[in-house]
């Protein structure tokens, strides 16, 4: 047993106190657990206490700050113990303060009567989702026993359970507000990021259960291909850097145009009614939304569906397109009413693709339509019956369906026939519209480049995604209950904040938006006990960092971080040996 600091975060200020703590042996290697809390010591308490022990060895193991001058180790047995991860959970705490938010934890988060207060607890759950995204039973029981966060949050195993993560995920959701205002003017600082252009995309995520009392899983359009389960819908707003700037949730049957009017709102209330530029795609278009835009001028640049350019079939046909880059031409095309501009873009690479969906919708629906005529040729079939079979082959291969015309027909005999032909004009249509879209904005002063330029950006919408989807695993939603749902996007939607911060300082310092291979390369780093025997006296436990390689340390010196030094006993012993 020896006697260790602890730490407590009280009224936004860290108390120290001391504990008695023993060490004990379990399937998982050597653990620590307090036997008593000894309230706080003065230090000069602690030294008497330590000279009343001399001559009695065992005794001197109470007192862990208590270092000999020198020591004979017996170097045969030095070992080293509870090898566990250091510079991942160690990045993700130093990126939070970074960002000011384990202060801001503390600050708006109660301590209750707990050892651990509740800002630490959600300080492991941002960490978790960052590092090892898994669920709440997982974190307890695996995940902070193979780490090192809690030497680094000063909280003890014994004390990280799943229901206290769970806990403390109610305490978090309450302050979501707070934090999205924070993270603005806190990543502004940092990055000095402009908010003049607002990217806004929706997604969906899918529950596993039927999470039956919650309002917002409905089943609707899934865009992970799920659509037996439950969904909720989340709308993120980014900047043209893509960092986030907020999200709100919705029932997972609302169609992405209806949530506009909400998400304008809140970042307008939030942020003020600034001259910004709001851009989406062509799932927001709808009449209420144009009209929300018209009001009070607000700024636009919105894709547009793809059955408008007909309207523009003359300026498709002619030749004066500006080339923005090699495969890409845009176009300036005023609106007919006069009020908007409309943009014409044309891919090559876009074009290729289409014409492959094409290609391939026009031969499974051809291979249809002869099967159904054969059978019709072969036997008796009822031509209400064809009538649908055909439908069904055409509604499952809609982007090509134009280009057949179909007739169900009774020949002299009574015998149901199927007639088919291929419509020229459509396909003339395709070739000419393959590869082309259009957008909408009531910009008047930019060029067709640079309303491209700003809309193509959305990329970094779709990118957040991604990395939510991917590496922070925000589904499946376990989660049943309303309120619990929310608090895990909202951890899920700081987790990506600390990975936004980092490719940001990764590419001020000239490494790339690459914080993937950053926390690969940073996680190889461990934390270990150093076991020391004494000659004739006790063993001699310190926990130490691995030496970081060579590129490791140009990464920590690019990123201006700086690892905590070893022991200094550890240190000494090392150099002598």
């Amino acid at each position: 047993m020896f006697i260790r600091p602890c730490y407590r975060q009280k009224n936004g200020k860290r108390h120290a106190y001391w504990a008695l703590v023993e060490s004990y042996r379990t399937a998982r290697g050597p653990r620590q657990r307090v036997v008593s809390y000894l309230g706080q010591a003065a230090a000069s308490l602690r030294r008497g206490l330590r000279q009343q022990a001399a001559g009695m060895p065992y005794q001197r193991l109470l007192f862990e700050d208590a270092e000999p001058s020198w020591v004979e180790v017996d170097v045969q047995g030095l070992r080293v113990e509870n090898c566990l991860a250091f510079g991942e959970p160690w990045l993700g705490l130093e990126l939070l303060k970074r960002l000011g938010l384990r202060e801001l934890f503390g600050k708006l988060m109660p301590s209750g009567r707990e050892a651990a207060p509740w800002s630490l607890m959600a300080l492991v759950l941002v960490i978790a989702r960052l590092c090892d995204a898994s669920s709440e039973l997982h974190i307890a029981e695996h995940f902070y026993q193979d780490t090192a966060l809690g030497d680094l949050l000063g909280i003890s195993s014994d004390q990280m359970n799943e229901d206290r993560l769970y806990r403390a995920l109610d305490e978090l959701l309450p302050h979501k507000e707070a934090l999205e205002t924070h993270l603005k003017n806190r990543l502004g600082e940092l990055f000095d990021l402009e908010y003049d252009l607002l990217l806004y995309d929706v997604t969906s995520t899918y529950f596993e259960g039927q999470a039956k009392n919650n309002d917002l899983a409905q089943r609707g359009y899934s865009r992970d291909h799920r659509g037996d389960c439950k969904q909720v819908c989340i709308g993120l707003v980014v900047s043209k850097d893509g960092m986030p700037l907020g999200y709100e949730l919705f029932a997972g049957n609302q169609h992405d145009s209806t949530t506009v009017e909400e998400i304008v709102a809140t970042m307008e209330r939030r942020y003020g009614k600034a001259d910004r530029i709001w851009v989406m795609d062509r799932g927001m278009i709808s009449p209420e939304n144009m009209e929300l835009f018209k009001q009070e001028n607000r700024r636009y640049i919105i894709g547009t569906p793809k059955a408008m350019l007909r309207k523009f079939e003359a300026q498709l046909l002619s030749a004066d397109w500006d080339q923005v880059h090699e495969g890409l031409e845009v176009k300036r095309c005023p609106s007919p009413e006069g009020e908007e501009t409309f943009i014409l873009c044309r891919s090559a690479d876009r074009r290729q693709k289409e014409q492959a969906i094409h290609e391939r919708f026009e031969k499974r629906i051809e291979e249809g339509l002869k099967k159904i005529a054969a059978a019709c040729a072969a036997r008796s079939c009822d031509a209400i019956t064809i009538a649908k079979r055909v439908g069904r082959l055409l509604g499952q291969n809609s982007r090509a369906a134009g280009w057949f015309e179909t007739d169900v027909v009774q020949d002299s005999d009574g015998r149901t026939q199927l007639l088919w032909h291929k419509v020229e004009s459509w396909r003339n249509w395709a070739a000419l519209s393959e590869g082309c879209y259009l957008l909408r904005t009531n910009i008047t002063d930019w060029s067709g480049e640079e309303l491209w330029q700003a809309y193509i950006q959305l990329t970094e919408a779709e990118a957040a995604f991604r990395i939510h989807k991917s590496d922070l695993k925000i589904r499946p939603i376990w989660h049943q209950k309303t309120q619990r749902v929310q608090a895990h996007i909202l951890v899920c939607f700081l987790a990506y904040v600390l990975w936004k911060t980092l490719g940001q300082m990764a590419a001020a310092a000239g490494l790339g938006d690459e914080p993937r291979r950053i926390f690969e390369e940073l996680g190889k780093i461990r934390l270990v006990d150093v076991v020391l025997p004494t000659r004739g006296g006790p063993e001699i436990r310190r926990r130490c960092i691995s030496q970081p390689t060579d590129h490791q340390a140009i990464l920590l010196q690019k990123l201006g971080l700086n690892l905590p030094k070893n022991l200094p006993l550890a240190e000494k012993i090392m150099k002598e040996m």
